[in-house]
């Protein structure tokens, strides 16, 4: 699987952990709903129904790119066992509350010990914004325990084919191109995301040692009218705009 890299300046970390910081403020104004709980994506679906992460009422759960932690905040008042979270961005977790243990870190070094954890979830945080996604996925595994679960969800790679205008049903990207980049006029990078197939993603949690158990693509709820950024009732009405993947860490 091709890995697109920086090749000069600031690399992607940096670049998003200055975007987040500066559109921290905007984020939160235009998301209180979606960030007041548990969703695991625009279409709102919600751990308190899906119960994803199956029981974790004695488990260690990490929940990686927390942005302001409302999934592991969510986690800590339903009573999860130990429940601690981390983001790449300091603007984002100085809006979490308290409840969950918050450490600003990036998901290619965590800052915990191997097999510290029984769970780890991902809810559209860190995945797409990391060029190696296997270093990234090694460093999951590295900190779950053997038969630990690993459930996260991105965009859908359909979704990736269409421009950011939620009106368009016009498919305009190329589905095999994997990077987006946005550079400043001194050619700095200043946001940077990246796109993995289907066939991607199955080859690179099975080189990091997961197996997939399910794959999760949400209709769009016929009473949710809002549009969410690129997620809007019309698309959805014709195709997922987010995929939830659920694994478990062999051994």
């Amino acid at each position: 699987m091709p890995e697109p890299s920086s090749s000069f300046g600031r690399s992607p970390s940096q670049a998003n952990r200055t975007f987040w910081d500066s559109d921290a403020e905007r984020y939160h104004a235009e998301h209180s709903e979606y960030l007041s709980s548990f969703y695991w994506s625009p279409e709102m679906l919600s751990e308190q129904e899906l119960r994803l992460l199956g029981d974790v009422s004695s488990a260690a759960v990490l929940e990686i790119g927390c942005g302001s932690a409302p999934c592991a905040s969510w986690l800590a008042r339903d009573g999860v066992g130990f429940v601690a979270a981390f983001d790449i961005s300091g603007e984002m977790l100085r809006r979490a509350n308290t409840g969950p243990a918050l450490v600003q870190a990036d998901v290619l070094h965590m800052p915990f010990r191997d097999a510290a954890f029984d769970v780890a979830f991902s809810a559209f945080g860190a995945l797409p914004f990391v060029p190696d996604i296997q270093t990234a996925l090694a460093e999951v595994s590295r900190v779950l325990r053997p038969g630990g679960r690993f459930v996260f969800s991105v965009t859908h790679p359909m979704r990736w084919i269409f421009p950011d205008d939620p009106t368009s049903l016009t498919a305009e990207i190329s589905y095999f191109d994997r990077v987006y980049e946005e550079r400043d006029e001194d050619g700095e990078l200043t946001y940077a995301e990246y796109h993995r197939t289907f066939g991607d993603w199955v080859r690179a949690l099975g080189m990091a040692g997961f197996w997939l158990a399910d794959v999760i693509e949400p209709q769009w709820p016929a009473e949710l009218t809002e549009t969410w950024g690129q997620w809007s009732p019309e698309r959805g009405a014709l195709f997922p705009g987010t995929a939830i993947f659920v694994t478990f860490k062999s051994g």
